[in-house]
C-alpha cells in the first residue's frame, strides 16, 4: 500500500520561500510519476509539476521558474522549492503518485501567502 505525507506548508509573506516535503511510504523509484498539485478554495486542483521515473519535470504556466521539485530516492521523498511567493500561490497542496494503473494522492499541506 502507497502512503503519501506532505510536510512543510504554513504562512509566509509575499516574496517569501517555502519547502513542501512528500515523503512515501513505498519506493519513490518505483513510480512511473509523482507531482505536486495544489487547490485553491472554490477552484478545481490543478498541476504543478510532475516529474517521471527519469527526472523529466513539467512546469505548469504560472511556476514561471519559481518553483522548483526535486527527490532523494534514499529517503523516498519529494520536495517542492517554492520562491517568490505571491497571495496567488494560496492554496492546499497536494503530493501524487502514479503506480501503473493506480494513482495515490497524500492528505494536503496548506500553503497561505500574505500581502
Amino acid at each position: 500500500q502507497v502512503q503519501l505525507v506532505e510536510s512543510g506548508g504554513g504562512l509566509v509573506q509575499a516574496g517569501g520561500s517555502l519547502r513542501l516535503s512528500c515523503a512515501a511510504f513505498g519506493r519513490i523509484s518505483s513510480f512511473n510519476d509523482m507531482g505536486w498539485y495544489r487547490q485553491a478554495p472554490g477552484k478545481q486542483r490543478e498541476l504543478v509539476v510532475t516529474m517521471t521515473k527519469g527526472g523529466s519535470t513539467n512546469y505548469a504556466a504560472f511556476v514561471k521558474g519559481r518553483f522548483t521539485m526535486s527527490r532523494d530516492n534514499t529517503k523516498n521523498t519529494v520536495y517542492l522549492q517554492m520562491t517568490d511567493l505571491k497571495p496567488e500561490d494560496t492554496a492546499v497542496y497536494y503530493c501524487r503518485a502514479v503506480l501503473w494503473d493506480q494513482t495515490y494522492w497524500g492528505q494536503g499541506t496548506q500553503v497561505t501567502v500574505s500581502n
